[in-house]
């Protein structure tokens, strides 16, 4: 390679072009596979849940609007009612080691008994890895896959971004709403919304 070959990849590296960026999650393109362990120390993979409904959803016991969801037992009915239909549910906790929204794997396990979460597993996402590869943004966040291993819906968990619980009532969960869609063999009928929430906690790559 000649000087300025070297030369060239260098300033890009600088710029952030040395590797290629991951690609977005696209709706009825297949979901970003991804390996994570969860709080048992289990690896959890995605290529390993095909012909399952997986649900991913993004959490923090630091942030009010997930609060608003577990502490009126809206997110454990939700949980309760999908695994009850054979859905995978996933709740990811993205949150760098340093942080001080990080949990221990027994500080989550204890957290899920406390919450009396319905969740098949809570995934410990400290790297970000997971996070980024869904552009996770908020928690809460949700997303969900289908059996053939297909993004379907990726968004907000209902209609009403507010973190008092007394607006759960009337609200549209876009959630139930999609898995209700999936399960009747309907198209989505709105696979993307807004996600609401606290931003999720990106350690520094």
């Amino acid at each position: 390679m000649g000087p300025a070959r070297r030369t060239a990849l260098v300033a890009l590296a600088a710029l952030g072009f040395a590797a290629p960026a991951l690609a977005a999650p696209q709706i009825d393109a297949p979901a970003p596979d991804f390996q994570a362990a969860d709080a048992r120390g289990r690896v959890r993979a995605l290529a390993g849940y095909r012909g399952k409904i997986v649900v991913l959803e993004w959490t923090s016991d630091a942030c009010p609007y997930s609060h608003k969801h577990y502490d009126s037992g809206n997110m454990q009915r939700l949980q309760a009612k999908a695994r009850r239909q054979g859905v995978v549910w996933f709740t990811v906790m993205t949150a760098p080691r340093a942080s001080a929204e990080y949990m221990t794997p027994p500080e989550v396990r204890a957290w899920k008994k406390k919450v009396h979460s319905h969740a098949t597993a809570v995934l410990i996402d400290s790297d970000g890895r997971l996070a980024r590869a869904y552009e996770a943004k908020t928690t809460p966040h949700m997303f969900i896959i289908d059996p053939t291993g297909r993004l379907v819906y990726m968004g907000g968990i209902d209609d009403r971004p507010f973190t008092d619980p007394k607006s759960l009532k009337g609200a549209d969960n876009y959630v139930a709403d999609a898995l209700a869609d999936l399960k009747a063999h309907r198209p989505i009928a709105h696979p993307v919304t807004r996600p609401y929430g606290c931003s999720v906690k990106y350690p520094p790559l």
